[in-house]
């Protein structure tokens, strides 16, 4: 990771010294993590804020050094390692094109995107160029987790220690209602109706939306939707665990979406010790060897076979 995307990240993202170390990790110690929990492939991606938020030419920039570096690390290790790009949505045409030169020329798989873009929401009609790339590759975009906007943060997640403040509004709960929100906002804006072909995923076990998918399918007759919005999540939708390694969402899961539609993943570095148990987490699963197989890897290999170089 290059020193200017560091500074960025730091002045952004504060983690405690030894997360920041294993985030840039990318040798020795990475591929003992990843043995000890039983991984054997990890897609590697810019950890949030990403370069979403930067200003366009600074952005624009970084996504290139970015993309390259990990491109450069896939290439040492492509028994272990696939990647990501990231994308600077501030100046999307740019990023459209980025993202193409990612999947055509460098050889990722598809990339990491936020919710928005300054104070604007990924759902707007000047991302779409991103989207229109993406469907035409068949490259998927990771929806990961973003701060909520200051003004809800300080009306939905404060109020306690700023100890409490933090966790209620990241990784408690805002992240999570966030990004789901923003899934929404990309069906109810027509987004995958323009591009069918587009694929989303989402980790956390869909962020909250799965639990609730019965009643949200009511939004569809009053945005006018050709068919339920529980259909997109069954068509254009991947979810992951994303480190929550829940027997019981699992099962959730299977039920809403089918076994088709889950992937799995960790949550590295925040859940990277032998006792997160990724393989462990499968092999106890109450699956059948063909869907834990899909499941592992099997459903990921197939996306990214359909990605057009």
């Amino acid at each position: 990771m290059t020193n200017d995307v560091l500074k960025h990240w730091s002045q952004h993202a504060p983690t405690p010294r030894d997360v920041q170390q294993r985030l840039t990790e990318l040798d020795a110690g990475r591929l003992t993590a990843m043995d000890t929990t039983g991984l054997d492939v990890a897609v590697l991606s810019l950890s949030t804020p990403g370069v979403q938020d930067l200003p366009a030419a600074a952005g624009a920039l970084l996504q290139g050094i970015t993309n390259d570096q990990v491109a450069d690390v896939v290439r040492e290790r492509p028994d272990r390692f696939q990647g990501f790009a990231a994308l600077a949505t501030a100046a999307p045409t740019r990023a459209a094109r980025e993202l193409e030169r990612a999947i055509t020329e460098l050889g990722l798989n598809g990339a990491m995107v936020f919710p928005r873009s300054g104070d604007h929401s990924l759902d707007e009609a000047r991302f779409w160029p991103i989207f229109e790339v993406a469907s035409a590759l068949n490259a998927p975009l990771y929806l990961h987790p973003q701060e909520p906007v200051p003004s809800v943060r300080e009306a939905y997640y404060s109020g306690f220690t700023d100890a409490v403040d933090s966790a209620f509004a990241r990784f408690g709960m805002g992240w999570h209602f966030d990004t789901g929100v923003q899934v929404l906002r990309l069906i109810l804006a027509g987004v995958f109706d323009r591009f069918p072909n587009l694929q989303v995923i989402l980790g956390h076990w869909g962020e909250m939306v799965l639990f609730y998918l019965d009643r949200i399918d009511n939004l569809s007759a009053a945005a006018k939707l050709s068919r339920p919005i529980s259909d997109y999540f069954r068509t254009n939708v991947f979810v992951t665990p994303g480190g929550v390694f829940s027997q019981r969402y699992l099962r959730w899961a299977l039920e809403v979406v089918g076994v088709d539609r889950v992937m799995f993943a960790t949550d590295y570095p925040y859940r990277f010790a032998a006792d997160s148990g990724a393989r462990r987490f499968l092999a106890e699963a109450d699956l059948s060897d063909a869907d834990r197989s899909s499941i592992a890897s099997g459903n990921w290999e197939r996306l990214c076979a359909g990605i057009r170089r």
